[in-house]
C-alpha cells in the first residue's frame, strides 16, 4: 500500500496546476493530457459497484419513482465529498480565481500590484503550454479528491483544521475550548492578575462597566469635546471625548504601565529582545514604550501618525503586542476562574456573564506576511518561559508560509532605508491566520471560531467577508472585536483603503448564527448591540493622512475618547533637495476635500498649456491618486498629446520602453502614478520639468522626485529645471510635511495663490 501511495504523489506532482485543479474537481485527469499509446488497446468493460449512498438512496425513494436521479446526478453523486473535508481548500481556489479575473477585467482594478500581476501573468503562460505526461496511474473518482485535497494541502491533519477549514475544529475544539476547560488549583491561569496589591486593574474596570441608553446616544451622536496636552515622548496629544465621566487623560506621569499578567511579568521587561538578533544586547524599554503601554492601558483609542517603520516602527510594535496578549490572558483567565468557580457552587449564571458572542477578541490588520511573522514571534518571546521551550503548534508551517526565501529577495538592490524596512521579509499581501492562547501554549492556524487573535490582511480578510449576495461569505467571528490594531497604515493606504473600510464596516455586528455560544455568560452590552462603544482602535502610521484619520472620526465610538498624536514637522522635506531648482506652488481654490474636479480644471486650464511647447519636452507629471492618474491619461489621449505613461500596473516592458523613450526627448510627456514610485523606486532619467499634480502622500518623495533631475543630465541644463506643485486650503498636512509648518501656515493665510522657492541656493523668496 506503500508503494501505490508514493505513486500516486508522484504523479500528482508531475502535473501542472490547470491539471491539479481539473483533478480535484471532477477526479481524474482532462482527456487532453492523457497518455495514449501508438498501438490500438483492447476495450474492456468495467462494472462499478454501487456507492453506500446511492444504495441507501434507492432504499429512500421508492415511493417516488418518478423523481430518480439522472446519470449525470449519479456521477456527481460519487465525487462527493464527505462533510468532515476542508473548506479552505475551496475558499483559496475562489479567492485565487477571483483575483486572476480581476487582472483580466480590470487595469484600474487595485486589488494587486504590478509584480503579482506578472506573477499571475506567468502562471498563465505556463498553463497554456501542455507539458508532456508521463505514464503513471491514473487517479479517479473519490479517491481521487481526496488524494489531491493532501498533496495541495501540503500537510494534512498536521494543521488542526477539520470540518469548517477556517471556522471550526471538531478535533481539537475540547483541548482549546474555554467553556469545558477548568484550571486545576494554583494554575496561572487563575492568579492574581495584578503586579502589586491594592492597584487597580483598568481591563476589569473597562469591561465592567455599564453604559446606560443615554450615554449611548450621546456616543452615536458623535459630538465630542477636545483638549490638548503634552507627553515627553509622544509630544502634543489631541485628545477627545463624549462622556464627561471619562475626562482626557492627564500629564504622563499621573499615568504608569497597566497591571500586567502573571505569565508576562517574567519576559515583558525584554520586549524588545524580540526583534533583536540573537546574541545581541539586551535592549531596555523606551520612554517611548512606556507611554504608549500606560496610554493603551487606559483602553482609549489611540492614533500615532508618526512612527516609521525604520525608526520607532519595532518599538511601536512590540508595545501593542505587550498590550494585546496582556488583555486575552486576562480575559480567558476571567473565564476559567469562573468555570471553575460555578463547578464549585460559589457563585451562580448570573454572576459570570464574562465573554462575547464569539471568542475572537483581537483583531491585528498588517499589510505584509512578514509583519505577521513579527507579531507571532512576539507573542513567543512574552509567553516562553526561561527555563522550558514553549508549547506552539504548527510552528513549522507557520514558518514556511510567513517566513522569506532568500532566493526571493534580488541581490544588490540599492534602495532607501525607508524602501528595505517596508519590504524586508515576505511581502505576500493575502493572509488570514487565527491563533488561540490557553494555558501557556499557542495554536497557530486556529479556526477562527475557536481563536483569540487574527492576524490578517485586508486583502485576506476581504475575500472572505465577501459583499451582500455572495453565497460563501462570513463575518460573524468580528462580532466581538475588543480591540483593534490597524499597524503600517499608511502601507494599508498604498495597497487599497477600500478593504480596509469594508473590514471595518462589519466589525462589531450582530452575528447571523449563534456558534454555539452559551448566552448565560455572554455580557450585557454584546447583547444590546454595543461592542461597538467599548472596541479598543489603535492606529499606527508614518504619515498623517485625512483618509487614515477617518477610522477615528466616522468608524470608531469608544466611550473612553481617543487620544491622538499631532506633532507639525518643523522643516520640510524640501530641505533634503540637492539640486539647485525653482519650487512654484500654486494655490486653487476647492470646495472640499474630496472636490477633485477643481484640480483637474485648474490644471488643464492653467498649468498644462504652459507646457505643450516643445521647448518644454521632457516634463515629468507626478500623480499621486491613481483615480487621477486614469482620468489625465484619458484626457491626454482624447487630446493627442505626446505622452506616455508608468503606473503600477504597467508591465516591464512598457516600463521600459516609457523610460528609454522619454530619456530620448521621443515622448514630451511621462504620467507617473505615486504608487509605482512606493512599490520600486525607479530612477526616471531625462527630467527636466517637473509638475506635482498633488503633493506626496509621503513627503519625501518630494526630495526623491527633485533629485532625479541630476540623474543621466551633465548639468548643462540645469538653469531651464523648473518644478511646479499644485495645492489648496485641504492640503495642510502635506504642505506643513514637504515646506515646513511655518512656511505652510504663511502660505495658506497668504492673499498671493503662488510661492517661489529655490534650493541649492541662499536665495528664497
Amino acid at each position: 500500500m506503500g508503494k501505490r501511495q508514493r505513486r500516486q504523489n508522484e504523479a500528482i506532482n508531475k502535473l501542472s496546476k490547470k491539471q491539479k485543479k481539473h483533478l480535484k474537481e471532477f477526479g481524474e485527469e482532462h482527456p487532453f493530457h492523457d497518455s495514449v499509446g501508438d498501438r490500438d488497446e483492447r476495450t474492456q468493460i468495467v462494472h462499478l459497484r454501487d456507492s453506500p449512498e446511492r444504495r441507501k438512496a434507492e432504499s429512500d425513494d421508492d415511493a417516488e419513482l418518478e423523481e430518480q436521479p439522472s446519470a449525470y446526478q449519479k456521477l456527481l453523486g460519487t465525487l462527493k465529498q464527505s462533510e468532515d473535508d476542508s473548506e479552505e481548500d475551496e475558499t483559496d481556489d475562489d479567492d485565487e480565481e477571483e483575483e486572476e479575473e480581476l487582472f483580466e477585467e480590470d487595469e484600474g482594478s487595485e486589488l494587486e500590484l504590478e509584480q503579482d500581476r506578472e506573477e499571475v501573468e506567468e502562471e498563465e503562460e505556463e498553463e497554456e503550454e501542455p507539458e508532456a505526461v508521463e505514464a503513471t496511474p491514473i487517479l479517479k473518482g473519490d479517491e481521487a479528491a481526496v488524494e489531491v485535497d493532501e498533496a495541495l494541502d501540503g500537510d494534512g491533519d498536521k494543521s488542526g483544521q477539520q470540518g469548517g477549514g477556517e471556522f471550526t475544529d471538531k478535533k481539537h475544539e475540547s483541548q482549546f475550548s474555554l467553556e469545558t476547560n477548568i484550571p486545576a488549583e494554583g494554575d496561572p491561569d487563575t492568579a492574581d492578575d495584578a503586579t502589586t496589591e491594592g492597584e487597580e486593574d483598568t481591563f476589569i474596570k473597562h469591561m465592567e462597566t455599564e453604559l446606560s441608553e443615554e450615554e449611548v446616544k450621546q456616543l452615536a451622536d458623535g459630538r465630542r469635546t477636545k483638549s490638548q496636552t503634552k507627553w515627553p515622548k509622544l509630544g502634543n496629544l489631541l485628545c477627545s471625548s463624549s462622556l464627561d465621566k471619562f475626562p482626557a487623560p492627564g500629564q504622563a506621569s499621573s499615568i504608569s504601565i497597566p497591571p500586567l499578567h502573571k505569565a508576562l511579568q517574567a519576559n515583558w521587561t525584554s520586549l524588545n529582545q524580540a526583534v533583536q538578533p540573537q546574541g545581541a544586547p539586551q535592549k531596555e524599554l523606551s520612554e517611548l514604550q512606556k507611554e504608549l503601554l500606560g496610554l493603551m492601558g487606559t483602553y482609549r483609542d489611540v492614533y500615532m501618525p508618526e512612527c516609521p517603520p525604520s525608526a520607532q516602527g519595532k518599538e511601536v510594535r512590540g508595545a501593542y503586542c505587550l498590550h494585546v496578549l496582556n488583555h486575552v490572558l486576562k480575559a480567558n483567565s476571567n473565564v476559567l476562574t469562573h468555570n471553575a468557580q460555578l463547578k464549585e457552587g460559589k457563585i451562580t449564571e448570573d454572576e459570570t456573564r464574562d465573554q462575547g458572542l464569539t471568542r475572537p477578541k483581537v483583531l491585528v490588520v498588517v499589510p505584509f506576511r512578514d509583519g505577521a511573522l513579527q507579531v507571532v514571534q512576539t507573542f513567543i518571546h512574552l509567553l516562553e518561559p526561561k527555563d522550558k521551550r514553549m508549547d506552539v503548534s504548527n510552528k513549522k508551517r507557520f514558518k514556511d508560509e510567513f517566513g522569506e526565501d532568500p532566493e526571493d529577495r534580488p541581490p544588490n538592490l540599492i534602495r532607501p532605508d525607508d524602501y528595505h524596512a517596508i519590504f524586508s521579509g515576505n511581502v505576500d499581501d493575502h493572509f488570514r491566520i487565527g491563533i488561540s492562547i490557553l494555558k501557556r501554549s499557542i495554536r497557530l492556524y486556529a479556526p477562527f471560531y475557536s481563536a483569540d487573535i487574527i492576524i490578517a490582511s485586508p486583502l485576506g480578510l476581504r475575500t472572505l467577508l465577501g459583499v451582500e449576495g455572495e453565497k460563501k461569505r462570513d463575518f460573524d467571528f468580528l462580532s466581538s472585536i475588543e480591540v483593534l490594531v490597524l499597524d503600517q497604515a499608511d502601507v494599508l493606504l498604498m495597497q487599497n483603503w477600500e478593504h480596509v473600510l469594508h473590514v471595518m464596516k462589519h466589525l462589531n455586528l450582530q452575528p447571523l448564527d449563534s456558534h454555539g455560544v452559551d448566552f448565560s455568560r455572554v455580557r450585557m452590552w454584546n447583547l444590546n448591540s454595543w461592542a461597538k462603544y467599548y472596541r479598543q482602535t489603535l492606529v499606527f502610521s508614518s504619515i498623517q493622512e485625512p483618509q487614515i484619520n477617518n477610522i477615528l472620526t466616522k468608524h470608531s465610538f469608544n466611550y473612553r475618547g481617543q487620544v491622538a498624536t499631532k506633532n507639525l514637522p518643523k522643516i520640510g522635506s524640501i530641505c533634503q533637495v540637492l539640486v539647485q531648482l525653482p519650487h512654484v506652488f500654486q494655490l486653487f481654490h476647492s470646495d472640499s476635500f474630496m472636490d477633485q474636479d477643481a484640480r483637474f480644471q485648474f490644471f488643464v486650464d492653467k498649468v498644462l498649456p504652459q507646457y505643450r511647447d516643445s521647448v518644454m519636452a521632457h516634463t515629468f507629471i507626478y500623480v499621486p491618486s491613481y483615480f487621477d492618474f486614469v482620468r489625465l491619461r484619458n484626457y491626454l489621449k482624447k487630446e493627442e498629446v505626446n505622452f506616455t505613461s508608468i503606473s503600477e500596473y504597467s508591465q516591464r516592458s512598457e516600463v521600459s520602453r516609457a523610460r528609454h523613450y522619454f530619456q530620448k526627448g521621443n515622448i514630451q510627456f511621462l504620467l507617473f502614478s505615486e504608487r509605482f514610485h512606493f512599490y520600486k523606486r525607479y530612477t526616471i532619467k531625462g527630467i527636466r520639468h517637473l509638475i506635482f499634480y498633488g503633493l506626496p502622500t509621503y513627503p519625501h518623495f518630494y526630495s526623491e522626485v527633485c533629485n532625479m533631475l541630476t540623474a543621466g543630465s551633465d548639468g548643462a541644463e540645469s538653469a531651464s529645471w523648473t518644478c511646479t506643485a499644485l495645492y489648496s486650503r485641504y492640503d495642510a498636512h502635506k504642505l506643513a510635511a514637504v515646506a515646513g509648518a511655518e512656511r505652510a501656515a504663511q502660505m495658506l493665510q497668504s492673499k498671493k495663490p503662488v510661492h517661489l522657492f529655490i534650493t541649492g541656493d541662499d536665495k528664497t523668496s
